[in-house]
């Protein structure tokens, strides 16, 4: 019987706004020019999306180019700009979760970042390295002389995502996978298991959030869908991909602060778990 709880977010528009846009304007670069007219080239030749804008960042490297000499040290910094921008009550919430959980001391949270955005720029925010047990995203390798990012290390997308979910799930972390790629392939009996995903709390906004949000309304967790209800193409993919087909328990605006609709939902579902936690302890 586990009495860990795990609260998963995505990180671009579910926590802040768009963090590669962002990048790509600090930068100078074009977004328009970048997600609709380059990215969109490089899928219909057949790239996987996530591979093509990380293949189009590394084209944007080097002397004379937009980015000039791009380390993952300078993608942490300009993360760090990434403070301001964290959505409201964001970092209240998390306090306040982790206050209710301490009122019990049979249970523990944990809170994760599962992005395809660039993991350098995410753990560059003062929120990541305060609150965050860890962060999945999309790494590049920075090597030689002068240090910069040459090569794609690692491209989160769709089902990709769902491995860290298992990797919660049975305990195996960040440095367990360095040591054996394949360590969340081992077989772990589900009583046995960390994180039961009937403890985890998955909070995304894009259609890469599905198979998270599928997995865990089949095993019981509880996935809550995020939307910027200022854009009428969002707020009709919130209904049509997440709401109408039973997705996500609810759709909301990004705000968490206290008193708000998503502030409070996720306050209540985390108290529902641990009264659910203790109720167990006690009938075992």
């Amino acid at each position: 019987m586990s009495d860990t709880i795990a609260v998963i977010f995505d990180f671009d528009d579910t926590i802040a706004p768009d963090s590669t846009t962002m990048l790509l304007e600090e930068y100078g670069i074009d977004p328009d020019q970048f997600w609709r007219t380059d990215l969109e080239s490089m899928v219909k030749r057949g790239y996987d999306p996530t591979l093509g804008f990380l293949e189009l960042l590394l084209n944007n490297v080097g002397d004379g180019k937009p980015f000039g000499v791009l380390s993952n040290e300078d993608l942490g910094k300009f993360g760090k700009k990434l403070d301001k921008r964290i959505y409201p009550g964001f970092a209240r919430l998390l306090s306040d979760l982790k206050k209710e959980a301490a009122k019990h001391e049979a249970v523990s949270i944990e809170f994760y970042i599962i992005s395809g955005g660039l993991q350098a720029v995410i753990e560059g925010t003062t929120i990541a390295s305060k609150y965050f047990k860890a962060v999945y995203g999309c790494l590049f390798d920075d090597t030689g002389d002068p240090t910069m990012i040459r090569r794609i290390k690692r491209a989160i997308s769709f089902t990709e995502k769902t491995k860290y979910l298992f990797e919660i799930n049975k305990g195996v972390t960040p440095q367990d996978v360095v040591a054996n790629p394949h360590a969340v392939n081992r077989d772990v009996p589900r009583d046995r298991r960390r994180v039961p995903f009937s403890n985890m709390i998955y909070v995304g906004d894009g259609l890469t959030d599905i198979p998270c949000f599928s997995l865990l309304k089949q095993y019981g967790g509880t996935p809550f869908g995020v939307f910027d209800p200022k854009s009428p193409a969002k707020a009709k993919r919130a209904f049509v991909e997440f709401l109408k087909t039973g997705r996500v328990v609810t759709m909301n605006e990004p705000r968490y602060g206290r008193g708000t609709a998503l502030g409070e939902l996720l306050r209540a579902a985390v108290t529902t778990i641990i009264s659910r936690i203790l109720v167990d302890r006690r009938v075992a």
